[in-house]
């Protein structure tokens, strides 16, 4: 099982950004799908984004598309997320995953592999 270790979380303003980043413990190109979930207090995890090797497909929730930007960087075997104009309802805790998925669409990986989190605040 692959280790993931997140970081890049903080305390930011409405319309910052910021940029997480996620450290494999494997060659990231090993990895067949990754992707960042969220989770904020009282409500369900939900992914929001993630990026698939097969055809470098890239999944986005609603929320972020336009805003989000997911990336991966070989010789640093790391996985990023880029956050641009940040909102108060971006606030939660982010985890890097990983999955075997080795399909098309990412959005239908399950995820086996997590980071510890990382805690995103906005303020308004």
């Amino acid at each position: 099982q692959v280790r993931l270790q997140d970081s890049g979380g903080g305390w930011v303003q409405t319309g910052e950004s910021l940029r997480l980043s996620c450290v494999a413990s494997v060659s990231i190109f090993s990895i067949n799908t990754m992707g960042w979930y969220r989770q904020a207090p009282g409500k369900e995890r939900e992914l929001v984004a993630a990026l698939a090797s097969l055809g470098h497909s890239t999944y986005y929730t609603d929320s972020v598309k336009g805003r989000f930007t997911i990336s991966r960087d070989r010789n640093k075997d790391s996985l990023y997320l880029q956050m641009d104009s940040l909102k108060p309802e971006d606030t939660a805790m982010y985890y890097c995953a990983a999955s075997d998925y080795s399909g098309y669409n990412p959005e239908s990986a399950d995820f086996g592999s997590w980071g510890q989190g990382t805690r995103v605040t906005v303020s308004s």
